[in-house]
Formats: C-alpha cells, structure tokens, sequence
C-alpha cells in the first residue's frame, strides 16, 4: 500500500491479509509476568494442569500481538483517527511457544456519523490463524477513518 486510506476507500466485503508474527516462549511468559501473571502463561508445567494442556500466550497478548500486524499492515497506512474499543473479542485455540501467526481482516460495516462530518467508522472482523489454519482469535472492531 502506498497512499493512505481513507474512509471512502473501503467497501462492505473487502478483505486484507497481514503478518507472519513467530510467538516464542520467552515473550509469551514476559507479557504475563507484566499483564497476565496466571500461571499457565507462565509455565509450561501449570498448563499441562488446566484444559490448556500446556504454556500458552494470554488472550490479551494474542489481541496485542494481532493489533501489532494490523498497524503494520494496515493501520498506518490508513487515514486513523483512533478506535472506539472492541464490539467483540474471542480466544478460539491456545497460542503457544513456536505458533506463527497471521492475521486476515475484513471490512463488515461503514458509517458515516451525522454529527463527525470529517470521519468515518470502518468495522473490521479480524481472525488470527496459527501455521496450522486454526482460527485462534476472532474480533470485530471499529477503527475511525478521516474522510478524504
């Protein structure tokens, strides 16, 4: 991509693919340490006792981790304005120590607010698959766009 979007350049249905984000173990347990200090994000032991069956990231470092390949692949190449939260976020299949991660992005929904006449609300459902296809997070979230 090389011009920026912005909120007129996106359509119902349009799809974008990011990333090839490698998850190791060291980072996994850093983020928990700093986040998510439960114990099956921070040993390989703990996990085998919960119905993770081992190590896994925190839902909340996978959300990081997708928000990292959707800046870059994305985001900064867009017109942002800022985001208003997300609608929906889902941890699908744990994400563990050596999974490569990608993220596929779609746009579900445009609105143009009567009242912000100079932006736009661009939806996106964003599914983030391991090296295996399994779908490991799903979100829908609104970004806001400026209008061109």
């Amino acid at each position: 991509m090389s011009d920026i979007l912005h909120f007129e350049d996106f359509h119902i249905g349009q799809t974008f693919a990011f990333g090839r984000y490698a998850v190791t173990k060291e980072e996994i347990v850093e983020f928990a340490s700093q986040f998510d200090p439960q114990p099956h994000h921070l040993s390989e032991e703990a996990g085998k006792k919960t119905i993770l069956g081992g190590l896994s990231a925190s839902g909340w470092h996978i959300c990081s981790m997708a928000m990292r390949m959707m800046v870059d692949g994305l985001i900064r190449h867009m017109a942002n304005r800022g985001g208003v939260g997300s609608r929906e976020g889902r941890w699908m299949k744990p994400v563990r120590p050596g999974d490569v991660l990608r993220l596929e992005v779609e746009v579900t929904e445009l609105k143009e607010p009567q009242s912000l006449p100079d932006i736009g609300f661009v939806t996106f459902d964003a599914r983030v698959f391991n090296q295996r296809e399994q779908v490991a997070m799903v979100s829908l979230t609104p970004i806001v766009a400026k209008r061109g």
